[in-house]
């Protein structure tokens, strides 16, 4: 059997390719065992509802699907007189784009990972009207659809790198699921060694799946034509700017009101009533835009905006930061609303935190997390 690193590198660079299908698969895959890390822990097989996937794809080619400029994704073939969509999904993806545009008056190429993860956070998911959760329902669902193509024609011939996915109930218990699957929900088992490959060579996948696309959607007929260069801004966009945190501020401030006192997990500085502070992303809004709870620390604003910015600790910061990080947490616990978000918020996230002593276990997975995007990804440390 071929290795991992061979299968991907096939896929990527020498499979046809008819839309750019294959390579969102792969990147999406890779983003996923980037993002939830402590699945290594089990070292088996893991299982992907294709709703994951699909929301990665709502992110990857929201840019794409600018009305008043598309750019197509493979070439429109014509059938009984009537020019047929690149994309099975561009209607769906489009008026999800619209609809989201018309609620929030934001038109950033990014606003599509912004998107998911706000939808991911029961909370947050919440404060959207009906009619974007209709828009965002019809979408993934559409896309679901046409992952089975990518899926089953990657590598030669048909469900030879993958199998054919299933619902979650029909799969061997010996499989793992991503945190939040449902029974129901159908799903693409990764094999263990595969997994593995991804995790290892994260940075490369990623570096030759954006190329690969740019070469590709620069070869395809446009409207109005693109460059490579093009492709690359928009498919490497990420959120810029921190969307307000006012609900979780909120009750931060509520609890250092009560008298709870934070400590700055970078300066050590405590933070109490009256001592301004910043919410700091512990992994970055730049690099993952991630707003669950666990990922927000008070944190001295000089420092988080100045010196940290928008690198991740080293491991020895990290290690010296633990104590910090559980206070977090076990603060967090205080209160109701606070708590309830941060149980939420860890169930979408981790595997492998739960127990009596919930803020020390989700330190330490807050750590391996923060050090697999450094490590995985070769980021710049402080």
């Amino acid at each position: 059997m071929l290795s991992g690193n061979i299968i991907l590198s096939t896929i990527l660079k020498h499979d046809t390719k008819v839309t750019s299908y294959k390579i969102a698969l792969l990147r999406a895959i890779n983003d996923i065992v980037l993002s939830f890390p402590d699945l290594r822990n089990f070292q088996t097989d893991v299982a992907i509802p294709l709703k994951l996937l699909a929301q990665f794809w709502v992110a990857y080619y929201w840019p794409f699907v600018k009305p008043d400029s598309p750019i197509y994704q493979g070439q429109r073939a014509t059938l009984n007189g009537q020019l047929r969509n690149d994309m099975s999904f561009r209607p769906e993806l489009t008026k999800l784009r619209h609809e989201w545009e018309t609620i929030v008056s934001s038109y950033n190429p990014s606003d599509g990972f912004y998107l998911i993860n706000e939808l991911r956070i029961p909370r947050k998911h919440q404060s959207y009207p009906k009619s974007l959760h209709q828009c965002y329902s019809a979408a993934v669902t559409a896309i679901s659809n046409a992952l089975e193509m990518p899926i089953k024609y990657a590598g030669i011939g048909h469900w030879t790198v993958f199998n054919k996915p299933l619902k979650y109930t029909e799969i061997d218990d010996t499989v793992i699921a991503i945190p939040g699957t449902k029974s129901q929900d159908k799903c693409l088992i990764i094999n263990a060694d595969l997994w593995q490959t991804f995790q290892e060579m994260s940075l490369w996948i990623e570096a030759l799946s954006i190329h690969e696309w740019c070469l590709f959607s620069e070869q395809v007929k446009q409207e109005t034509p693109v460059d490579r260069g093009l492709i690359y801004q928009l498919l490497t966009y990420r959120p810029d700017n921190r969307r307000p945190l006012t609900w979780e501020r909120n009750n931060i401030d509520i609890l250092l009101m009560e008298g709870t006192e934070f400590i700055c997990p970078w300066t050590e500085k405590p933070i109490y009533q009256g001592i301004n502070y910043d919410l700091d992303h512990l992994l970055p809004v730049s690099l993952y835009p991630i707003n669950e709870l666990w990922n927000l620390v008070p944190a001295d604003p000089d420092f988080n905006s100045h010196k940290k910015r928008d690198k991740l600790p080293s491991q020895t910061r990290l290690q010296k930061a633990r104590p910090h990080f559980e206070l977090a947490y076990r603060n967090y616990g205080i209160s109701t609303s606070l708590s309830k978000a941060l149980q939420e918020d860890v169930a979408v996230r981790f595997s492998t935190v739960f127990g009596d002593n919930l803020p020390m276990i989700l330190s330490t997975a807050v750590i391996n997390l923060i050090d697999s995007f450094g490590e995985y990804r070769n980021l710049a440390r402080f």
